[in-house]
């Protein structure tokens, strides 16, 4: 339930389904196992896994959803050899090569033959949408899965007016006055890990561990105009993570103190115990996200039309 991983991007409107709107939409494009012959499906799971009974699962306004992807496990090097032995055949019978068509055809047949046998590989998406902050949030470490749950959801919908948040400057060189001018906010504590990259496509890389961000040595590689892609970050005594330049949050870490909060509640309630840490849960990130964006000078609003907000 606890995310890993965060891609979150902003309403261009209002998100102006009802939990029961959205249940009903997604029970449209459920997932359902592979046939014979498919390659991939993807679709809505309960969103609180095996304990749950529903695709959509509300706390504090928050909507958390899941999207499961099946993808079929074909190894490439047994289509290969079964594509050069049919080349091959066919030169043999017919004393020529075949064509860029024929190869082709040849690979979507064996692709087709061998489905049946193939093993399937699972992959769950969660993401929740928050109304009230204006926000959809993913947690996923890839971008492409990001988007593919945003798509899912598009799809089944009709429309899904998202946009990544971009600041008006860099976020490279606001992380890098982070370090130099110790401009971070309040709630903000630098951690002892970041990456830094010189300009240009074959700039230097350079990747600290255990350092301390404020260093001399730090300041070295500043001063020769490298600039943080990557920082570690502490936020308000409750979490840690990775900040990437893009604003991905990545190894997001919560402290036990937070885990703590919940537990009062009967461990054999599984469900009870669920829906608190999603609430839980989904309040922090949202708290942290407006403080994060803040560190940009942005809102979590700023992408609506004056009119909506």
């Amino acid at each position: 339930m606890w995310f890993k991983n965060l891609y979150f991007f902003a309403f261009t409107r209002p998100f102006k389904w009802s939990e029961q709107e959205l249940e009903q939409h997604l029970a449209e494009h459920p997932y359902t196992p592979c046939a014979s012959t498919e390659q991939s499906h993807f679709g809505w799971v309960n969103a609180l896994g095996k304990h749950g009974n529903t695709l959509v699962h509300g706390a504090n306004g928050n909507f958390l959803m899941c999207a499961r992807k099946e993808e079929k496990i074909l190894p490439a090097p047994v289509i290969k050899e079964m594509l050069e032995e049919r080349c091959a055949k066919l030169e043999e019978e017919q004393g020529r090569s075949a064509t860029k068509k024929e190869k082709e055809q040849f690979k979507e047949d064996i692709t087709f033959e061998l489905l049946p046998r193939a093993f399937s590989r699972y992959s769950d998406t969660h993401g929740y949408v928050s109304p009230q902050h204006n926000i959809i949030v993913v947690n996923s470490s890839s971008r492409g899965k990001a988007e593919d749950f945003l798509a899912l959801l598009r799809k089944v919908l009709g429309t899904l007016p998202v946009t990544s948040f971009s600041p008006d400057q860099a976020p490279d060189e606001v992380m890098t006055d982070w370090i130099t001018e110790r401009s971070l906010g309040e709630n903000f504590q630098l951690g002892m890990e970041a990456e830094f990259n010189a300009l240009g496509d074959d700039g230097a890389v350079v990747r600290v561990k255990n350092q301390d961000l404020t260093s001399d040595e730090i300041k070295t590689h500043i001063d020769a105009e490298k600039y943080a892609v990557k920082v570690a970050l502490e936020w308000d005594e409750a979490m840690s993570c990775i900040l990437c330049d893009d604003l991905a949050v990545k190894r997001l870490k919560f402290f036990d103190v937070l885990h703590e909060q919940n537990d009062d509640i009967d461990k054999d309630d599984i469900v009870a115990r669920l829906d608190a840490d999603f609430a839980l849960m989904s309040g922090e990130i949202n708290r942290f996200i407006t403080d994060l964006l803040a560190e940009f000078s942005l809102k979590t609003t700023d992408y609506l039309d004056d009119e909506d907000k």
